[in-house]
């Protein structure tokens, strides 16, 4: 998308007026390895993985005392008698990540309205493999868990982790067909959907009346401005501070508001491109006419206002708050998430029997439970012909398919913090899903590449005949 055309189009000079040339083009050269990483389809994940290793290499260092240190160092404000203050680690974990929740309800509100999950038919297949991919490792880590100290883990295996699952499969090149990778997309929103409600349900502590009051007011002053068509996104972010104030204070996690909000995000566009194209071509004309040396910088200003709004409405709040907040998010919050809760201290003689149940429980939930889970609600409903398989696909690429789904990063190591409060069980849920993620990684590229045909320069993909009989297989 971004070819050689875009080039062509620009419409600024190479430098403004008072750069220096010299050192404009050395920085440009100096930023073109980091922004060709930034353009491969799998950064977002090696990134991840490599705020992981970070954390696991200084959290088992000399330096680990460092690392804890950096997390629990204090942030907060002081106004008069009024004092808020929070640990960064409780900053990137009920702050930032309240942004990470917003988006997926966004994303998860856009699938609906027009994406996978638009038509039942076609959202049938990945809500039944998510649903399975959820239960089946939920049932698997209360049998492998324990005693009730360590079961309180059970969400721990349920969720997926996007960015490194479409990682895996883009290094799995043309054996990848593009339907596969929206499956994946469709499964890990529904996926993600169900960890919101697990989180919302049972991993909240009691419900304080006073905060849902003060939530009420916070999404009411949302929905006020959206019928009063208030269409400036930086006004919603008072109403939305209050509401998200309000679920905390009430006992549920904060992050559920960011879901809410991003929920009710419109999602259709007030102009679209045709609206869009008229005002700009109304407002050029306007301009075009206007007498040589008529134009006051006033008129100009007022003329790229109404431009600005018309570019402002060619699109949905959502679709343009997905695009402004996803690099952020991917390049951002997720491998600073990573890095604040990856650090794990490794000693066998730190691990007790509790603790070896929890790395157990959630290793076999994720690396055996999430693809028997996707398998079998596929193959069912496939054969009760309550979904389809999409065209190009056969019964193998569900079955890479379900291993990937067990990578389980961002996801499991939030649902990890809020389920365990002893320090010992938290660091075996977290050294579980490191290690089961790892594991699901490695056996989806090995499976792929084993059991995925190498589709050819052309696009060749399996026939509708091959999918069939692979499905009734």
């Amino acid at each position: 998308m971004s070819g050689g055309g875009s080039k062509n189009r620009a419409l600024l000079p190479s430098s403004p007026p008072e750069a220096w040339d010299p050192l404009r083009r050395f920085a440009r050269l100096a930023g073109r390895p980091l922004e060709r990483f930034l353009r491969i389809e799998a950064a977002s994940g090696i990134l991840l993985l490599v705020a992981a290793a970070v954390a696991l290499v200084w959290a088992n260092s000399a330096w680990a005392e460092s690392y804890s240190r950096l997390w629990h160092t204090p942030l907060g404000i002081r106004v008069g008698t009024f004092v808020f203050e929070r640990s960064l680690e409780w900053v990137v974990n009920d702050g930032l990540m309240v942004i990470f929740f917003f988006v997926v309800g966004m994303e998860i509100r856009r699938e609906i309205h027009r994406g996978e999950l638009s038509e039942w038919r076609r959202a049938a297949l990945p809500a039944a493999a998510a649903l399975g991919g959820m239960l089946a490792p939920a049932a698997l880590y209360v049998a492998f868990a324990g005693g009730p100290a360590t079961r309180s883990g059970w969400g721990v295996p349920m969720a997926t982790d996007i960015a490194f699952a479409v990682g895996i499969l883009t290094l799995l090149g043309k054996r990848a067909p593009s339907a596969l990778r929206v499956l994946l997309l469709a499964l890990a929103v529904i996926d993600d959907l169900g960890a919101i409600v697990v989180i919302a349900i049972f991993y909240s502590s009691g419900i304080a009346l006073s905060g849902l009051l003060v939530a009420a007011l916070g999404f009411g002053g949302v929905f006020v401005m959206q019928r009063l068509g208030v269409r400036a996104k930086l006004a919603y972010v008072v109403p939305s501070i209050v509401a998200w104030a309000g679920i905390s204070a009430a006992g549920i996690h904060p992050t559920i508001a960011g879901v809410i909000i991003g929920l009710v995000t419109p999602v259709r566009a007030w102009l679209g491109l045709d609206g869009f194209m008229t005002g700009v071509r109304h407002e050029l004309k306007h301009l075009e006419q206007l007498p040589p040396g008529a134009l006051s910088s006033h008129e100009l200003a007022d003329g790229l206002r109404h431009i600005g709004a018309a570019r402002r409405e060619a699109i949905s709040p959502a679709e343009s708050l997905i695009e402004t907040l996803h690099p952020w998010i991917a390049f951002g919050i997720m491998p600073v998430f990573a890095l604040a809760n990856a650090g794990v201290a490794i000693s066998g003689g730190s691990l007790d029997s509790a603790s070896w149940s929890v790395v157990t429980a959630v290793t076999v939930g994720l690396v055996v439970g999430k693809p028997i889970g996707v398998l079998l609600a596929s193959w069912l409903t496939l054969r009760l012909g309550i979904g389809t398989l999409p065209t190009g696909m056969t019964f193998r690429h569900l079955v890479v398919l379900g291993v990937v789904a067990g990578v389980g990063f961002t996801m499991a190591l939030f649902i990890a913090q809020l389920a365990f409060t002893d320090a010992r069980l938290l660091a075996a849920a977290k050294l579980g899903v490191l290690a089961a993620s790892g594991g699901a990684a490695v056996l989806g590229l090995v499976l792929g590449r084993l059991l995925l045909p190498q589709v050819d320069s052309a696009g060749a993909a399996p026939t509708a005949d091959d999918a069939e009989s692979s499905t009734e297989a």
